[in-house]
Parts: C-alpha cells; sequence; structure tokens
C-alpha cells in the first residue's frame, strides 16, 4: 500500500491575502474605539504632567483622519484584491 506524498493544504496565495485584508477591515474599528478612548485615561492639565484640552482634541482628530486614510486604503486594496481574482468588487 504505497500512499502518495501528502501535499500541505493551503490557501491560494490571492485568497489569503484578501481574507487577511478583510480581517483587518473588521478590526479597524475595534482599534479606533480603543485609540479614542486613551484620551480618558489622561491626567487634567491641571496637575504638572496633565495634558491640555488642545492636545487631546489635536490626538483625537489625528486618530479620526487616521482611521479614515486607513478605511479608505483597505477599502482600494479589497477592490484590487476583488478585481484580480475576476469578481465585480464590493458595491
Amino acid at each position: 500500500m504505497a500512499r502518495a506524498p501528502r501535499r500541505p493544504v493551503f490557501l491560494p496565495p490571492a485568497g489569503y491575502r484578501q481574507r487577511r485584508l478583510r480581517d483587518a477591515a473588521r478590526l479597524l474599528p475595534v482599534a479606533g474605539i480603543v485609540l479614542l478612548l486613551i484620551p480618558l485615561l489622561w491626567k487634567p492639565s491641571g496637575t504638572p504632567q496633565g495634558v491640555g484640552n488642545a492636545a487631546a482634541l489635536l490626538y483625537v482628530f489625528g486618530v479620526w483622519a487616521a482611521l479614515v486614510a486607513g478605511a479608505r486604503l483597505l477599502a482600494w486594496l479589497l477592490r484590487l484584491d476583488a478585481e484580480e481574482e475576476g469578481g465585480e468588487g464590493p458595491p
């Protein structure tokens, strides 16, 4: 009973890449919530190491801008991946 050597089962690279991109797209809102809650942990500006309201506002705006840019990049990459596979891409 000679058996053929077993080949490892792997996903095709394009399918694997698209799954990881979809995972990143699902993780983006969770990361955004965590990052936007960080200013609540900062000390008020009345203390010596406190962070002022202006710094907190700039941080929140920066996180928001990074989330928008990240979502745009992920959407673009997902669309490119879908077009490579011959699909129509997301609507």
